[in-house]
């Protein structure tokens, strides 16, 4: 229904009202939460869920409607949309498929044990969940939810695994180098899994869900085979219109939005699309003569992520869990804790790691984060979980990050190397290169951090 000219100034009023309060509330928390040894993620999280019906909803005269009014709702989540377009577009930018070079089996077997362990475990714990009537069976039967789960319950989150081991001092150290790699390959699993969800809930049959597939295969390709190449001649930096950096933002932005807008025509959603166009960005010719260009779009990111934060604390209310959300809380994190750190210790030590360096690695992976707030907010728009199961699987994202620096303290000092197999099959040589791209990937850590994407 059109707004009046009134309604819609009174809108617009409430949304700056909104924001005044959100952006600051979130940082002033950020800050906290950094203070406490925390990724500054963690309190803009919990300010997001502090503004909602769980704590500020408490009190009389419901706070949180007036401050979130309806009418101004969508407006705050069409911001928070954009500011989860600009994230992913920096969390694909930052995601340097070389970590997975020279890792051999360690990084595979590591990343597929702790994504396939969890996932199993995940599926099982929808299907049970479903079972004893305490979820919702979803859009596509059974199937979409016990998908989904097993896909929330995978993730590793990038970007605060990056700033995590810049602040515990492993970004330089091969351990870090191989936590990175496999949290790389693992979100690519995660993802991967997640638009299949998508696909198999969006299509009405198999014809549709072929058309899906075909189209998002295209896509992909696409992006790798043609976009990539056009990018790298376009910015490169000898043309003579790169002279500043202008048309570079001007493309970089452009391209961006329309490839979020393309995945969601397909019926996917738009978080896929900035990922995947952050992935192919040519970083080498971008860097060359208009670095500030991403740094431009992730600060965006980070004055519009507050609101994300917020949108998704209106639909997380833990006075709404009762006694059975407690008992499904406590089997998520069992599952979610248990699936990650077992997958990756186990296949860690089977490759030659020390118990400490597994141990390390298995707190290292089960950080989650605000990649896992962005899967879950994806399963609510489609239905596949209810606001409950919601509300416990956010739950879960902030308990897990949150325990992962105390976990690293005991275990300190961080072990200055990681075996590649046994016996150390690769030798001197292999060390030598190891301590290189650990370097590498220390640099690429702290330019994360700096550019304020290691969330």
């Amino acid at each position: 229904m059109a707004m009046s000219g009134g309604a819609l100034e009174e809108t617009i009023r409430d949304v700056l009202i909104g924001l005044a309060v959100v952006v600051p509330v979130a940082l002033f928390c950020g800050r906290i939460a950094q203070r406490l040894r925390q990724p500054a993620v963690l309190g803009e999280i919990a300010a997001g869920l502090m503004l909602g019906p769980s704590l500020l909803g408490m009190f009389p005269g419901d706070p949180t409607g007036a401050l979130f009014p309806a009418e101004a709702r969508p407006f705050l989540q069409l911001l928070a949309q954009l500011g989860l377009v600009l994230f992913m577009f920096g969390v694909g930018y930052h995601l340097d498929v070389a970590h997975l070079r020279g890792r051999g089996r360690q990084v595979m077997s590591v990343s597929f044990s702790s994504v396939a362990l969890p996932f199993a475990l995940g599926t099982g714990l929808a299907v049970g969940f479903a079972t004893w009537g305490l979820t919702e069976r979803g859009r596509a039967g059974l199937l979409g939810p016990a998908l989904f789960l097993g896909a929330a319950m995978s993730i590793t989150a990038f970007p605060v695994l990056a700033r995590i081991l810049t602040d515990h001092g492993l970004a330089r150290e091969r351990i870090g180098n191989v936590a990175l790699a496999c949290a790389a390959l693992q979100d690519l699993l995660a993802w991967g899994i997640l638009a299949v969800v998508v696909v198999v809930v969006n299509a009405d049959g198999p014809w549709p869900l072929a058309r899906m597939a075909l189209l998002s295969t295209l896509f992909v390709l696409g992006m790798r085979y043609v976009v990539r190449p056009a990018l790298r001649r376009l910015l490169a930096p000898e043309r003579p219109w790169n002279r500043d950096s202008a048309l570079a933002q001007g493309v970089v932005f452009g391209g961006l939005l329309l490839s979020a807008w393309a995945t969601d025509a397909m019926g996917l959603h738009t978080v896929f699309g900035a990922f995947v166009f952050g992935a192919v960005v040519p970083r080498r010719q971008l860097e060359a003569h208009a670095p500030d260009v991403p740094a431009r779009i992730e600060q965006s990111s980070l004055l519009l992520l507050p609101v994300f934060f917020a949108v998704t604390g209106l639909s997380v209310d833990f006075q709404g869990l009762g006694a059975q959300g407690l008992v499904m809380l406590l089997a998520v994190l069992l599952v979610a804790c248990a699936g990650k750190f077992v997958g990756a210790a186990v296949a860690a030590r089977l490759t030659g790691a020390t118990p400490r360096q597994s141990i390390t690695l298995g707190v290292l992976l089960n950080a989650r984060g605000l990649t896992e707030l962005v899967l879950l907010n994806v399963g609510l728009a489609l239905g596949v979980i209810d606001g409950r199961l919601f509300t416990v699987m956010v739950a879960m994202a902030v308990i897990t990050t949150m325990m992962t620096g105390p976990l690293l303290q005991r275990l300190s000092p961080a072990p200055r190397s990681l075996t590649v197999g046994r016996g150390g099959e690769h030798g001197d040589a292999g060390d030598a290169k190891g301590a290189g791209d650990a370097e590498g990937a220390g640099d690429a850590g702290a330019s994360a951090e700096d550019a304020g994407v290691a969330r």
